[in-house]
């Protein structure tokens, strides 16, 4: 019964019209799991196969001791592209320690990683950056608009819909881009995360009349 089901919510939601970008926000806790690298795999794949052209998967690291947390970064940096380059070759890697984004290939689906790469984090870099361009006159703070900010920020698309697995609070990542962003709260953690719960999320999604902020 659960497969006759999954296989008519999927042909629903492919009569209309998906996200084109979908943010998956996970806490580290989520990967300790054996296991779960393969649910980065999965999910990654039932957006290729749903058409949506960006998936940005973001992991929450807590920062207990920063050269624990750089270590952490650096391992999951590099196992989880390993991962999923079966998936799609266009996978791009963010860390904290990072200034810009590790990329590997550009075509197919996009897949960015954000290790602990925090909004609020990304906005004070962009602040520094457009003060550092005052301080040389290569700036007019009255010049300073949406459009000077947005051009500092290293995450440079809006997602359409962002997917808290497991979780009942915003998220500090892409404070900026994800102002109109939909979110989608899951009822079940990310261990028992299923294609099911993901297609849940797009059907969803696409009952929502979405206002932008109007």
């Amino acid at each position: 019964m659960l497969r006759l089901y999954e296989w008519k919510l999927q042909n629903a939601i492919k009569n209309q019209e998906v996200p084109k970008h979908i943010v998956l926000a996970l806490a580290e806790s989520d990967l300790l799991a054996d296991d779960n690298f393969n649910k980065l795999k999965s999910f990654s794949s039932w957006c290729k196969e749903m058409g949506i052209s960006i998936v940005t998967i973001y992991i929450s690291i807590i920062e207990v001791d920063a050269e624990l947390s750089r270590k952490i970064c650096l391992k999951l940096s590099e196992e989880i592209p390993s991962v999923l380059c079966e998936i799609t070759r266009n996978i791009n890697v963010i860390t904290r320690w990072d200034r810009e984004i590790k990329k590997y290939e550009d075509k197919g689906m996009r897949l960015d990683i954000s290790l602990g790469y925090s909004g609020k984090y990304e906005l004070t870099r962009a602040i520094k950056e457009i003060m550092k361009k005052i301080e040389d006159n290569n700036l007019n703070p009255e010049d300073i608009n949406e459009d000077i900010i947005e051009s500092h920020l290293l995450f440079k698309f809006e997602p359409d819909l962002v997917i808290r697995a497991g979780g009942k609070r915003l998220i500090d990542f892409l404070i900026w881009q994800a102002v109109y962003s939909e979110l989608y709260f899951t009822d079940v953690n990310w261990l028992d995360f299923r294609k099911v719960d993901f297609l849940r999320a797009l059907r969803d999604f696409q009952k929502r009349q979405r206002r932008f902020g109007k």
